[in-house]
């Protein structure tokens, strides 16, 4: 049934994305050419191919198999993979948000890697374990591997804290929302938020929800949306432009990573994000000016709530069915998940090595990366992989930059009023 209902997505997919079934973008079918969709992970998807070349050329190399490379940007990819996987027409190899790896092993549009796969390309325990169960449902062989791990941190900005008499980072959202108005003055602003952002709004919701003692699905994979939980924690974080008014409300029309340009060049204080570090270097940041900390909780949660500030973030690897050279693809897997481009490719992006053989790398123990292998290890929780589960995102996440585009125009929801809104979009999961 799945299959079937994705097929009326994947049709506007097509008609949105010619891209997908053009010239260097499908599988040539040659033993020697891959083509790889790369998800964007640096300031620009140009940086991002500048990174990659070289690895690639480095693979070209070492096999004579020879990759042509498209970066998507995020507000395209799933779209595009959904696309591919329908039509039958598309790249090789892909990498993917590891929050859609049920509702894309679903599809059955990807080359399982059971035991005898994953052999080939080192093993299953080579694998950090909690990166390799977001690659699937669980009891299912997963459909992808793992090559980014990640999860949500606070960047707060060293100056602005002290020019506002902010000794230390907020460890609660009170005190976040207590300081981003002190840091809310002469055109600067106390946080940055990427409001249009659908998916990163859905990163939101699923951490908020937690603390709030919410959930967005039964363990049978049913849609549980329209919650007073649910409701109040997507409140919490639509007030931030809406009532406290900590975050400009022009950030309700961000989704291209405007919310860190802000916060690099000063005109915000407070920044949630990914890994942000390298893209704040290549931006020209200080890298004394800014530190990281934990993603805030709640000071009273509820008696359900629970000690979570952020989902299990990453990106995962995955080859189609329809490639026409799936032995060059998963060479191309195993060369990416090898100690020596684990180690440059996370450097690179801040993000942690996937692999257990290279997490001693002195670079894997600044601050930053600290800071998110303790959240990955204690506080974060994986969002749950059912089938269903790209349609919270889009769904979840779309209604929310509604309501955030509301709060631009000074209007605050009540709980009551999000409820309905949720309940929609509950009716709209099939």
């Amino acid at each position: 049934m799945f299959k079937r209902r994705l097929a009326a997505v994947a049709v506007g997919a097509l008609l949105a994305s010619s891209l997908v079934a053009c010239g260097d973008s499908g599988s040539s079918g040659d033993p020697k050419t891959l083509t790889y969709w790369a998800s964007n992970q640096s300031t620009s998807l140009e940086k991002d191919a500048e990174i990659l070349k070289p690895e690639l050329a480095k693979f070209e190399k070492q096999t004579g198999i020879k990759v042509k490379l498209e970066v998507v940007p995020w507000s395209d990819l799933l779209n595009r993979l959904l696309a591919a996987a329908t039509s039958g027409q598309g790249p090789d190899v892909v990498n993917i948000g590891n929050t859609w790896s049920a509702s894309l092993q679903a599809t059955d549009a990807f080359v399982q890697f059971d035991d005898k796969t994953l052999d080939k390309i080192g093993g299953k325990s080579r694998f950090v374990p909690a990166a390799l169960a977001a690659a699937g449902a669980e009891g299912k062989p997963p459909t992808a591997v793992p090559i980014y791990s990640l999860a949500y941190a606070l960047y707060y900005n060293k100056k602005m804290f002290a020019a506002a008499g902010i000794q230390n980072p907020p460890t609660t959202w009170e005190e976040l929302v207590a300081d981003g108005k002190k840091l809310t003055t002469g055109g600067k602003w106390g946080l940055a938020i990427e409001g249009a952002h659908v998916s990163e709004n859905s990163h939101h919701a699923f951490a908020f929800s937690e603390q709030y003692g919410g959930q967005w699905f039964d363990a049978s994979g049913k849609p549980t949306f329209a919650t007073k939980e649910n409701a109040t924690a997507i409140k919490r974080y639509i007030d931030f432009i809406g009532t406290d008014k900590i975050t400009n409300p022009g950030n309700a029309e961000y989704a291209q990573n405007q919310s860190v340009a802000d916060f690099a060049s000063g005109k915000a204080g407070m920044l949630l994000w990914q890994a942000v570090g390298s893209q704040l270097e290549l931006r020209k940041m200080n890298p004394d000016d800014w530190g990281v900390a934990p993603v805030p909780f709640l000071q009273s949660p509820p008696a359900s709530g629970k000690k979570v500030n952020s989902m299990v973030a990453g990106i995962n690897i995955a080859i189609f069915k329809h490639s026409k050279n799936q032995e060059g693809a998963l060479d191309f897997v195993k060369f990416m998940t090898s100690d020596e481009e684990q180690t440059l490719l996370n450097k690179t992006y801040g993000s942690l090595p996937s692999i257990t053989t290279v997490g001693k790398d002195p670079a894997f123990a600044k601050p930053e990366q600290k800071t998110i292998q303790d959240t990955l290890a204690t506080t974060a929780a994986p969002l749950p992989q059912v089938a269903s589960e790209s349609q919270f995102e889009t769904l979840v996440g779309g209604l929310m930059k509604d309501l955030f585009a509301e709060a631009a125009k000074g209007k605050s929801p009540s709980v009551d009023e999000i409820q309905e809104k949720l309940q929609t979009a509950q009716d709209q999961v099939k």
